[in-house]
């Protein structure tokens, strides 16, 4: 099997959706399974140990994540008929997953979408809420051209169907519990952010409208009236907020900019409870990250992080841009830390049954079915 990937997002750009490729494209390596990836090119190193064909590229104003691409078609056309794929994996809407389709289309390939952000909700984050309309048009008739479509939670996929998009299966995620664990917790690391006696609150993302960030200040604003002196909180991450949040965070708030790696690892292990007020996440993998750390959750009832989030067993759940809500939930596992620290080791549990072999061997299994489909079922839909 030869499978050739389209993305408007990849290394060393890092959000939830390159590092999922990343990872699938070791689960590839792993199984000898052939891939092409097909990209943007960016201003940073490269990453030159994947099979990636670059294109020129500039940053999407709603998500800076994503790029939009200008493919050389002739250059694009010659790599992909030396490589042959016998499936085109597309992984985002815009200019890569466009020339993907095409190119399915025109060569007679059996073509494989997964949807990975919801960007019709960033539209009123934007004052563009005129376009909503437009682009459910756009992406019906982007995902009901593929042979499949699988999205990362039953919520998302329940959205997609209830917009007209047909063939829908789930691509969930995984997580490594080696990489996310509670032995990393550091005394040392607390000690050095001045946190040590602290009940250390911790978001991890980005800092930007789209995230329902507002509900987290306004939900500190309200904790730091009973426990200005006993609670706070890091934000870990960037993004196009950031100086703004700085510039108004009470100074029990600490900014660590983004990490990854074992820096990440570290800081969620040394925090006391994850905060989450996002409503846009079609899965949350920072939900899983934080759970595989034995840190308990306080997030809101909405789209993908509804699948993993159990209210009461690994956290508590808020209703959607409710600042009371989240304020009560965190002040609850303030005031009580056995709670605490049993939903935390609940959350540990629950991540541990979540393994990226699971996952991506299901997605080996869609692939294999959408080949066979297309071969033996021409006409006809996987």
């Amino acid at each position: 099997m030869k499978v050739a990937f389209f993305t408007d997002t990849f290394l060393p750009q890092i959000n939830g959706v390159t590092k999922t490729l990343a990872r699938l494209i070791a689960y590839l390596d792993q199984k000898g399974i052939e891939h092409l990836v097909l990209a943007p090119d960016h201003e940073e190193e490269d990453y030159f140990k994947y099979n990636v064909e670059r294109f020129l590229s500039f940053k999407f104003f709603l998500y800076p994540e994503c790029r939009i691409s200008i493919p050389n078609f002739f250059r694009m056309n010659k790599k992909l008929k030396d490589f042959n794929p016998d499936l085109i994996h597309i992984v985002t809407e815009f200019n890569m997953g466009l020339a993907g389709l095409q190119y399915g289309r025109t060569n007679n390939i059996p073509i494989l979408s997964s949807y990975h952000t919801n960007f019709n909700q960033y539209l009123d984050y934007y004052n563009l809420g005129f376009l909503d309309q437009w682009l459910w048009e756009y992406m019906r008739w982007f995902h009901n051209s593929c042979h499949k479509n699988l999205c990362p939670s039953n919520e998302t996929r329940k959205m997609l169907s209830n917009k007209g998009i047909m063939n829908l299966g789930i691509w969930s995620r995984g997580i490594d519990c080696q990489v996310f664990q509670p032995d990393f917790r550091s005394r040392l690391f607390r000690k050095s952010l001045g946190v040590d006696d602290k009940i250390v609150l911790l978001y991890v993302g980005r800092v930007s409208f789209e995230k329902d960030l507002d509900i987290l200040f306004q939900s500190l604003k309200n904790l730091n009236v009973n426990y200005y002196s006993k609670i706070s909180l890091l934000i870990t991450g960037d993004g196009p907020m950031l100086q703004q949040y700085k510039s108004q965070a009470p100074d029990n708030v600490i900014f660590t900019g983004y990490k990854q790696g074992e820096e990440l690892a570290q800081i969620y292990a040394s925090a006391d409870i994850f905060m989450f007020p996002s409503t846009t996440e079609t899965f949350g993998n920072v939900i899983m990250e934080s759970m595989a750390s034995g840190v308990p959750i306080v997030s809101v009832a909405a789209g993908g992080i509804k699948d993993n989030l159990i209210d009461g067993y690994n956290g508590l759940m808020c209703s959607p841009r409710n600042v009371k809500e989240f304020t009560e939930a965190a002040a609850k596992l303030i005031e009580n830390e056995e709670l605490r620290l049993q939903m935390g080791q609940e959350a540990r549990r629950y991540a541990m049954s979540k393994s990226w072999k699971n996952v991506f061997d299901t997605l080996i299994g869609d692939y294999e079915d959408v080949i066979y489909h297309h071969k033996n079922k021409p006409g006809l839909s996987a």
